[in-house]
């Protein structure tokens, strides 16, 4: 009986943490799914042994390089975080920093439109003992500058490359000016949320107003409240931008510097197949053209879209097998392979995190006592 009801336990744990969990759930399939429909996609129509075996021509020092440059592209945002929250007066390691910014990878990952990577991150800022309130300021402060660096890229191809970069792109070029669009309506959104409060709360009260009288929502005033409080620690932010303006010019640079990085990986690829006939800075302005197009595609990773688009513009670049070799490596290294590799570090921390809260030791009068929650809470005295 006692074994009936132990089991029950268990399922009914395994069943709550399952429903708990659905959203991340239905996330993962999603993204297996599409994982495997674009796999799927690249074959078709593939020889894939020859493309195995133009990948393995490629230059291992050049793939090392391109692997290098992912690794920097991803541990550049922790340096970043690490580096504002010391403005702030924190004096944090800028390993765990790194940390930060592989966990928020794996989650932007896969989930649609990458949403799920700054909760994540500042769940383990919290569990850090960072105040919620410095750790929302910087991670904002670092998506802002992303998302601004990414239309100012954009905008300046367009100014000194539009001729190029319509070539390539051919009937994609409005993928481009969607995505664009998408950034720059967003960055203009958190200007108006970080410069103008007033007016972004008379404007949330109107379209709140507008879908109430045509029965689109119901009226709420904690809505209201919740996007106030959103606007507010976008304040915050402004306050910060005011007060460090030096360090915010550092990191827009270096924000710069790190979407260069990812971009100039493909060019590293180009050269590892010992291709000859396109420079570097063409290479890099198709790269971050479809950085730009897909960027805010509620899909996880981009997966799909991605892959057709570079198909399809890399076309004139990477001769025969190469295209498809090339993109396997390129976009292997960019996404999966970064993934893959936050994912294994996600999982080890989480597998210390638990460790840790297994054994926890309370303070009693004069000794010392350790508590092993897989022992049913025995508690063993610790010998000094």
């Amino acid at each position: 009986m006692k074994e009936n009801l132990s089991s029950s336990s268990v399922w009914s744990s395994i069943g709550q943490k399952l429903h708990k969990n659905k959203k991340n759930l239905i996330s993962v399939l999603l993204f297996l799914l599409l994982a495997a429909l674009t796999f799927s996609a690249i074959c078709k129509g593939n020889d894939m042994t020859e493309v195995a075996k133009a990948v393995r021509k490629m230059d291992v020092w050049y793939l090392f390089g391109a692997m290098g440059l992912g690794i920097f592209f991803v541990s550049a945002e922790g340096l970043m975080i690490c580096y504002l929250l010391r403005a702030l007066g924190n004096p944090i390691a800028a390993g765990r920093c790194i940390k930060y910014s592989f966990i928020g990878f794996f989650y932007s990952g896969i989930t649609p439109s990458a949403t799920g990577g700054q909760p994540m991150q500042l769940y383990h800022m919290k569990k850090d003992g960072l105040k919620i309130s410095e750790s929302t300021v910087v991670l904002m402060t670092v998506a802002v500058l992303y998302k601004f660096v990414l239309v100012v890229i954009g905008l300046f191809m367009l100014l000194f490359g539009y001729h190029p970069l319509k070539n390539y792109l051919g009937s994609y070029m409005w993928l481009f000016y969607l995505g664009l669009l998408l950034n720059t309506v967003l960055v203009i959104f958190l200007l108006i949320v970080m410069f103008g409060p007033k007016l972004f709360h008379n404007i949330v009260t109107g379209v709140e107003r507008f879908c109430v009288r045509f029965h689109l929502l119901k009226h709420s005033e904690e809505r209201i409240e919740k996007l106030s409080g959103f606007a507010e620690k976008y304040r915050e932010t402004v306050q910060f931008f005011a007060g460090h303006k030096g360090k915010i010019v550092a990191v827009t640079l270096f924000t710069v510097l790190q979407r260069c990085s990812v971009f100039f990986l493909t060019y590293l690829v180009y050269l590892g197949f010992h291709l000859k006939g396109t420079d570097a800075l063409t290479v890099m302005m198709l790269q971050a053209s479809v950085y730009i197009a897909v960027d805010m595609l509620p899909l996880p990773g981009a997966q799909g879209i991605t892959e057709l688009m570079y198909k399809s513009i890399f076309a004139g670049v990477f001769p025969g097998t190469f295209l498809t070799a090339s993109m396997c490596v390129s976009r292997g290294i960019n996404f999966y392979f970064l993934l893959i590799t936050s994912a294994i570090l996600t999982v080890v921390v989480y597998i210390l995190e638990k460790r840790h809260k297994g054994f926890r030791v309370e303070e009693t009068t004069g000794t010392g006592r350790r508590y092993d929650r897989k022992s049913g809470g025995k508690t063993t005295e610790i010998v000094e």
